[in-house]
């Protein structure tokens, strides 16, 4: 009797085991605390559907580059959607050699509301520049009929705390002159400082 009890409480006690192996095996994404002149945002990067362009944004993370860098551009599509777009703003002292493109059809990812994505002129030329969607704007997505670029842009993350602070970025003032060409009217004045950013400790 007392084999058979022992032989049936086995899995169970086995059970909390596998789960924590489980959870060794798939560790969970970073985050980055990015403190800006308007309040905290907090990025979850999604360094496995998108390790190129996760990869390189933990980089300027981790090397300084965005301290001090700014949210420069507040795009409205919508009352109360669009995106807002920061980083290096092509500071040659800031920013590192372009990236490959991963477009949304290889990652899986899509420009949801809080997606973080790069910035790019052609495909490939993406630095130390991304965009944060206010609102779902998967017309951003790659292969889509209505997708303003056919390529799309390359999602990497996701705002997971501070979108009200996103948010209050997008209605900041503009200037009605500053910026070329669909930019004109789009750049913020004054600009958005990012204090600091850095990775968050992971707990084991």
């Amino acid at each position: 009797m007392l084999r058979r009890i022992f032989l049936g409480l086995a899995p169970a006690l086995l059970w909390p085991a596998l789960a924590s192996a489980q959870d060794a095996a798939e560790p969970a994404l970073p985050r980055v605390q990015m403190e800006t002149s308007a309040g905290r945002i907090v990025i979850e990067v999604d360094d496995v559907a998108a390790p190129i362009t996760g990869a390189n944004f933990l980089k300027y993370v981790d090397e300084h580059r965005l301290d001090g860098a700014t949210f420069y551009r507040a795009m409205t599509s919508a009352p109360g959607m669009g995106l807002v777009q920061g980083g290096v703003n092509n500071d040659p002292d800031r920013v590192l050699p372009p990236i490959a493109h991963e477009p949304t059809t290889l990652t899986g990812l899509s420009h949801i509301d809080g997606a973080v994505s790069m910035a790019r002129y052609a495909p490939g030329t993406a630095t130390g520049d991304f965009f944060v969607s206010v609102g779902p704007t998967q017309y951003y997505d790659a292969g889509r009929p209505f997708s303003v670029d056919a390529d799309g842009f390359a999602v990497f993350g996701r705002v997971v705390e501070g979108m009200d602070i996103v948010r209050a970025i997008l209605a900041s003032p503009t200037s009605p002159t500053e910026g070329e060409g669909v930019m004109r009217g789009q750049m913020l004045e004054p600009k958005i400082v990012i204090t600091q950013a850095w990775r968050e400790l992971q707990t084991p």
